[in-house]
């Protein structure tokens, strides 16, 4: 009976070639948006951690509740104190102070008058220490476009982009206008030794790195640091250890009323559009096959009713030969399902074959993210996993199974009373 069933399938191509295709759509698409999302998810969060906000951010309570303007007057003090503490405390994980800042970058010409400026983000970090995690955490030798990394005091690195609209090229001093911790005005030169291009349009447009001792001297922040900003040793995100992590240490501050205490907040807590991209990066798969469940499960019973009228005929001399109505609409389902494994294996093979193209190459939307103040590479990848490889046939057993089922529930209708006048005709 089985053979028979298939040996139906592959003669009249109406039974399953539209099904076939439409459920390999689905499952091609599945697979595709899976496997895209979740690579993009991905990079987001580990992008927003790596630049800014680490698996976990220590900071003033008072610098916490203004974080986005970097507030350097609520830095915290005692910064070699507070990383030894954290060091002894949890010495699994990887901990790194920063100084975020913004500013006026001026470009001098030979005379020392203005030749060009433009605002600028910059960030002090640990550059020159030999056992230094910034280099890596930051990628910044692949990151080299021309030039080399800082070395020396008063060296800094800057993006291409923003070197090439000021005009400022190697070995050229720029001159930094800020303000102190104090809130006085800072002006500081630096030599640019290199430019970077981050592949992030929001760091590539004004970014400068500097090592953190000259970022300290030109903010007069003496062993200060806006953030100490903590990864865990393998750096890979656990919301729920870090949720640990950061109560286990606010817990010694409890009882501190002293809005300079310092405090501990894990990725997760600090913007909201962080929270929900990490719930979301848990739940794309589901949210993918519903979507194509939903919308599969409806033009297939669509499809299923239009094969059913088709088949009123057929339908009929089986139910007039006494056949059972059970088995009539059993044997439709099990075709739904050779339907479904062969459309599904289909889409999700042609889903892999793309979703891999775009592992390696990516799309470029760095023309849609002008502006953009996400941290986010310009270039998205898909990524396959596991899952990658079985999501598509959930959508395509499924929603092909769902609509033959509704679409069956009409052989139940049937009266054989009207059957011998249908088959007259």
């Amino acid at each position: 009976m089985i053979v028979f069933l298939i040996r139906g399938l592959l003669r009249d191509r109406s039974r399953s070639l539209f099904p076939i295709l439409m459920v390999a759509t689905g499952a091609f698409l599945t697979v595709l948006l899976y496997s895209y999302v979740k690579r993009a998810m991905g990079d987001m969060v580990n992008s927003n951690a790596r630049f800014d906000a680490g698996h976990v951010k220590v900071m003033t309570r008072a610098y916490n509740e203004l974080a986005d303007q970097m507030p350097n007057d609520l830095a915290l003090l005692d910064n070699q104190a507070i990383l030894s503490k954290l060091s002894q405390e949890f010495p699994e994980m990887i901990w790194t102070p920063r100084i975020k800042f913004s500013g006026l970058m001026d470009i001098p010409d030979a005379q020392g008058q203005t030749r060009s400026q433009g605002p600028v983000f910059g960030m002090g970090i640990d550059l020159c220490s030999p056992d230094s995690p910034e280099i890596e955490l930051l990628k910044l030798k692949q990151s080299i476009v021309q030039g080399r990394l800082p070395r020396m005091p008063g060296e800094m690195l800057i993006s291409e982009t923003f070197a090439q609209k000021l005009g400022l090229n190697i070995g050229e001093t720029a001159t930094l206008i800020s303000s102190t911790m104090n809130g006085s005005m800072s002006v500081y030169n630096f030599t640019a030794v290199g430019t970077v291009r981050f592949g992030m349009v929001a760091l590539d447009r004004s970014a400068m790195i500097a090592d953190i001792e000259d970022v300290r001297l030109a903010l007069d922040m003496v062993d200060a640091t806006g953030e100490i900003v903590g990864f865990s040793g393998n750096m890979q995100y656990e919301n729920s250890h870090m949720v640990k992590v950061a109560q286990r240490f606010n817990q010694s501050y409890k009882e501190s009323e002293d809005e300079f205490a310092p405090v501990m907040v894990p990725l997760s807590d600090q913007t909201a559009m962080i929270g929900d991209m990490l719930k979301m990066a848990d739940s794309i798969g589901e949210i993918a096959v519903g979507v194509f469940v939903l919308v599969m499960s409806i033009v297939l019973w669509n499809a299923g009713l239009m094969n059913g009228i088709r088949r009123y005929g057929e339908i009929g001399v089986r139910l007039a030969m006494g056949e059972p109505k059970g088995a009539i609409y059993r044997s439709m389902i099990f075709e739904s399902i050779c339907i479904g494994l062969v459309g599904s294996a289909l889409g999700t093979a042609l889903g892999l074959m793309v979703s891999y193209w775009m592992q390696i190459y990516g799309l470029d939307f760095s023309s849609m993210m002008q502006k953009s103040t996400i941290l986010i590479s310009s270039v998205i990848h898909a990524r396959v996993t596991p899952t990658s490889y079985y999501i598509g046939f959930v959508p395509g057993l499924f929603a092909s199974v769902l609509g033959t089922m509704f679409a069956g529930i009409a052989i139940y209708k049937r009266q054989t009373s009207q059957l011998f006048k249908e088959l007259e005709v």
